[in-house]
């Protein structure tokens, strides 16, 4: 057994471990004690064999799987293990006694994905221990990146020219543009820095005053002679610290109505690239985005996401899930790689979502986008708050505009507690299914769709047991797959107007006669007493259950 490789340089956390390899490599399935302690060396370790452990260890426990692997677990916790990478398997009763165990041992447990190699896995762990520390270059450089994705996202929301400057002035990253620059935009990018005579203009007319002074979106008029076209600014602020501003320049077209909203949620996604606290895991997007992803699917611990976004993991949240199908017509411009078009649909949302609430935090997660939005433990607003339906219906117009012009989203009821963000996360799949049938409708809450979502749960239950069905009726759909009738679905149409003729006739283009043929014709074949209420209520249930009973 190989020695665990020691660190070389001090102050590599588990959380640079964890955001480095979540996704592609490995779950966060529980933190008990948090992903902010020091990790000092990576170790293999056989499952007999934990002797080479030392405290600070990221152990990897290879030749095991699922409940196999409690016993190494709770050794390496013992021994001071920070955290334990093992293979978990589909068995979701045996993850949860992994969960139990990394808790009563005190370590984090990582859940090894079936497609990543353990050399993977060990590779990556050991290179971020044995580089040096990142130099204040890297560290700008790399903050400077993730500004230019939010610029660009930025100037596609606005329909500005955006850049980002630091407190003193100079640029740190611009979006792409054309000739529409003004004579400022141009001489700020050529120098990496604002022209000084318009920065004197700002401090005299005390824009940068108000900037400092909080959230403010501020309106610069136009200066034609210092070159300047009208802008609209915000400020990057953290603890009542100027970091720097965000600057909209209008083009040859007005800026969009809804720029100051976006601004401001821009500025404070800005603030958690400019302010790099290491050990501050609440600045860390991509971390808040992996525990809200592993959160949502029943694999991170509420408190984790607690965590990271700094609220109680006993107060209430509302999911908002949003279907980014596409529509019979796609956006001007160029096609987009599914995955692509999801990831900037995370990123408009996240914008949107750091306006509306500071704790907002948007995920991606199988093909649909969601929004956790965490409230205090005794938020006064109402179930179906309209602020909250008229942000959605905004957010979607946007996407519908931008990535995805059939996009949809559910708001979903308030779960009491954030650790039942996963049966929120059910309960909003569950209404955009229904959404799917009314392609024009873009939002609605739980309130609008409770009593289309309950049945869903009640055929769930019906499907998982076929036993608890009425023979009777399977006759009736026998014969519409042998004579290519329509008598199942022509009956729940029948059932769902009251016995309407008039209208379901009307409804399945065909003669009234033809419709009171069709339901005595089922009435024969299955027996079953249309004024028995149990017996429609039966027969509602189960001809929703099956393909030719479903309502055109």
């Amino acid at each position: 057994m190989p020695p665990p490789s020691p660190v070389t340089h001090p102050a590599v956390l588990l959380r640079h471990v964890v955001t480095a390899l979540a996704g592609p490599f490995v779950d966060l399935l529980a933190a008990p004690r948090g992903v902010e302690l020091p990790l000092e060396a990576v170790a293999i370790v056989e499952p007999d064999d934990t002797t080479a452990l030392r405290p600070g260890t990221l152990a990897l426990v290879i030749g095991v799987r699922g409940r196999a692997a409690l016993r190494p677990l709770l050794a390496a916790g013992r021994a001071g293990a920070v955290a334990v990478a093992v293979r978990t398997d589909p068995d979701a009763a045996g993850t949860e006694a992994l969960r139990r165990a990394a808790a009563e041992c005190g370590a984090a447990l990582l859940g090894v994905r079936e497609e990543a190699r353990w050399e993977q896995v060990a590779a990556v762990a050991r290179t971020l221990l044995d580089v040096a520390p990142p130099t204040a270059e890297f560290t700008e450089q790399q903050a400077h990146g993730d500004l230019l994705s939010l610029v660009q996202t930025l100037a596609t929301l606005t329909g500005g020219i955006i850049s980002i400057e630091d407190a003193a002035g100079r640029v740190l990253a611009y979006s792409r543009s054309d000739d529409q620059v003004d004579e400022v935009r141009r001489m700020s990018i050529l120098g990496h820095a604002c022209p000084e005579d318009y920065l004197s203009f700002l401090r005299d007319s005390g824009v940068y005053a108000r900037l400092r002074a909080g959230e403010e979106v501020l309106d610069v008029p136009e200066r034609a002679d210092l070159g300047a076209r009208r802008r609209t600014a915000a400020g990057i602020m953290a603890g009542g610290r100027l970091l720097g501003t965000i600057w909209t320049q209008e083009g040859a077209v007005p800026l969009a109505g809804r720029t100051p909203e976006v601004l401001r949620g821009a500025a404070r996604l800005a603030a958690v690239h400019l302010i790099r606290r290491p050990r501050d895991p609440a600045l860390d997007t991509a971390l808040r985005e992996e525990f809200a992803a592993g959160l949502l699917a029943g694999r991170v611990p509420a408190g984790s996401l607690a965590a990271c976004l700094g609220v109680s993991p006993d107060g209430a949240v509302t999911v908002v899930g949003i279907d980014l199908r596409d529509g019979p017509e796609q956006p001007a411009g160029p096609a987009l790689a599914p995955a692509l078009r999801r990831s900037r649909a995370a990123e408009i949302a996240s914008v949107h979502a750091a306006a509306y609430r500071r704790t907002a935090v948007a995920a991606q997660l199988d093909g649909r986008l969601y929004v956790l939005l965490p409230e205090g433990d005794h938020d006064p607003r109402p179930a179906a708050d309209p602020a909250l339906l008229a942000w959605t219906s905004d957010l979607v117009g946007t996407l519908r505009t931008h990535l995805a012009p059939a996009a949809q989203a559910a708001v979903t009821a308030r779960a009491p507690r954030l650790a039942e963000a996963p049966k929120a996360r059910g309960t909003a799949d569950r209404m955009l299914a229904v959404l799917a049938r009314s392609p024009d409708r873009t939002v609605a809450s739980y309130p609008d769709l409770r009593a289309s979502v309950v049945l869903g749960e009640v055929l769930e239950l019906l499907d998982e047991h076929p036993g608890i069905h009425d023979p009777a009726l399977d006759v009736l759909t026998a014969y519409d797959r042998k004579h290519g009738a329509d008598l199942a679905a022509s009956l729940l149409l029948y059932l769902d107007a009251f016995g309407d003729v008039a209208r379901v006739a009307e409804r399945l283009h065909i003669h009234p006669n033809t419709l009171r043929h069709r339901v005595r014709r089922a009435v024969e074949l299955t027996g079953i007493d249309l004024d028995d209420p149990e017996q429609r209520l039966v027969a509602m249930l189960q001809l929703r259950r099956t393909p030719g009973g479903h309502p055109a």
